[in-house]
């Protein structure tokens, strides 16, 4: 590695150098804009230069697509959201909030593949005996992983040079440093040139690497922020600590879609993957009990059934409350301008509460008339049928617009055993092989579909 490398401060802004850091630029005037910087020695830039191989093209028709290797972890919601394993060379981030369970993954992917590979685990959090109390807890055990405790970037990389492992996790990269830094662990400076060495050992080598970043409770997210355009994947971990449910999403992937999601269970035995989400989402469901409703939403490839909780009572402030849990706040206004525009139906003198069970997100306008029903259900305190879903979005002037993805979502509703589907009637001709044992209710307009809770 570079052991005679030093630093300077640029100026982001024009790029003036200087060897000491500057509060005011002196060739622009801008205030606090140098940037701590490593910078190679002349000799070392070419020796590099030397080292590199004369550069060539491929045509595109001659790029063979199975070259492409990946590893199985066999954790079948892990490797959905990877786009089907773990590429070779590639470098993923990993985030998420403190305890929600990103340590506990990676330690069961070594148990996956701890008698295929060999796999260097590094954690400058934790010693080499509490991870091997997680080992333990977890049932992890073999010869072919090994674990570092080690905070120094440079040492970690020419220890994987060294060995070659096939699968390298470092855990995590708030705590990993590069000594010419001046910069403490964990700064935004040592964070990006940490990283940039560790995906350059792993381009170079061929191996794969797992990089763990955390969240602060602040926002300020000095690692996953500033890294997603470096590193190939970007996962992100969702979930309440106190909920058992964690929801595993893509934000970057180069060698895969960015649509799908993972559904994790937290068990005293790790992370356990959920085979169907929609399911575990509506187990527990009070039956015969007003304002609630069911849709179904597409998550990349996957339809999911949420189950939405809504609650209408008299207010007791000067100004109405309105909570939404798992729904954007503004649309959620938007909705109720509509039922009060177009239906006559008014909430302006009554708090509206409004939950997606499970701690699920709905981003997608599909659940608009599930959120408009299960609204109106709870306002004339009269319960909507157990084995109805309904599936469309609402439009300003109440009408009902198509949704993409139709035939998957009356699949998932008929193999859960519902009976009855609320769609848009533009949905008709999307409609090929309809099941046999759901009946298909289609109406225009947002009028229809409430005409139809009395």
């Amino acid at each position: 590695m570079a052991s005679k490398s030093k630093t300077m401060y640029i100026c982001r802004e024009c790029g003036y150098e200087t060897v000491k850091w500057l509060g005011k630029c002196p060739n622009c005037n801008n205030w606090d804009s140098f940037d701590e910087q490593l910078v190679f020695s002349k000799k070392e830039t070419l020796l590099a230069k030397s080292s590199l191989k004369t550069p060539s093209a491929l045509k595109l028709s001659e790029i063979d697509p199975s070259d492409e290797h990946r590893f199985i972890t066999d954790i079948s919601e892990m490797d959905r959201v990877l786009g089907g394993g773990i590429v070779k060379g590639s470098v993923v981030l990993l985030s998420g909030d403190p305890g929600i369970g990103k340590s506990t993954i990676l330690m069961q992917i070594c148990n996956a593949l701890k008698d295929k590979l060999k796999i260097l685990y590094v954690s400058g959090e934790e010693s080499a005996a509490q991870i091997k109390l997680r080992a333990s807890r977890l049932g992890v055990k073999g010869d072919n992983v090994t674990i570092m405790s080690e905070t120094d970037t440079q040492a970690v990389c020419e220890y994987i040079m060294s060995v070659s492992p096939d699968l390298v996790m470092i855990d995590s990269i708030q705590t990993m440093q590069i000594s010419e830094l001046s910069s403490s662990a964990g700064s935004i400076v040592q964070v990006r040139e940490s990283t940039n060495m560790l995906l350059r050992t792993a381009k170079n080598l061929d191996i794969p690497i797992f990089i763990v970043g955390h969240v602060n409770k602040g926002g300020d997210i000095a690692g996953p922020k500033v890294l997603e355009h470096i590193v190939d994947t970007v996962l992100y971990f969702e979930g309440e600590r106190n909920q058992s449910y964690r929801i595993l999403r893509a934000i970057k992937n180069r060698f895969g879609s960015t649509n799908e999601i993972g559904v994790f269970e937290m068990t005293e035995k790790g992370l356990m993957a959920v085979g169907n989400p929609s399911a575990m989402l509506l187990s527990g469901r009070a039956s015969n009990v007003s304002g609630g409703c069911i849709t179904c939403i597409m998550e990349g490839t996957r339809p999911i059934l949420a189950d939405i909780q809504t609650l209408v009572t008299t207010t007791g402030f000067g100004n109405p409350r309105r909570m939404s849990n798992g729904f954007d706040y503004n649309r959620l206004n938007m909705l109720l301008a509509v039922l009060e525009k177009r239906l006559g139906l008014y909430f302006s003198n009554l708090d509206t509460y409004l939950n997606i069970i499970g701690g699920m997100h709905l981003d997608e306008p599909a659940a608009d008339l599930a959120i408009c029903m299960a609204l109106v259900s709870a306002l004339r305190d009269v319960p909507i049928d157990d084995k109805l879903i309904a599936v469309g979005e609402v439009g300003l002037s109440g009408e009902l617009r198509s949704i993409p993805r139709i035939q998957a979502r009356i699949n998932e509703a008929a193999s859960l055993g519902f009976k009855r589907v609320v769609l848009p009637k533009a949905c008709l001709k999307a409609i090929t092989n309809p099941p046999k044992d759901i009946e298909l209710i289609y109406v225009r307009s947002l009028k229809e579909a409430i005409d139809m809770i009395r």
